[in-house]
């Protein structure tokens, strides 16, 4: 499962040939979620309050970057990376 980005401890990823609807995952210590690219609700999983809020704010910033990563992922193909929260 490629890493496409980190920031403050927190690894965004997403898995080849994955289920829709169109996600990530976000891992940060033991936590770990499955967010949905669209409404970017939690789907699975649990995050910190804090952690949860810096990934969907991330995720606001680059929804477009999003789903052009879940479409290669969706061909097997490598995403790209993008650019962590600052």
């Amino acid at each position: 499962m490629p890493t496409i980005s980190a920031f403050y401890g927190i690894l965004i990823k997403m898995y080849w040939n994955e289920h829709a609807p169109p996600h990530f995952h976000a891992e940060y210590g033991e936590f770990e979620a499955l967010i949905n690219i669209q409404t970017l609700e939690i789907v699975k999983g649990e995050l910190p309050r804090g952690a949860a809020i810096l990934v969907k704010e991330w995720a606001f910033l680059h929804r477009d970057e999003l789903m052009e990563d879940w479409k290669l992922c969706e061909q097997l193909q490598t995403p790209k990376k993008i650019t962590p929260l600052d």
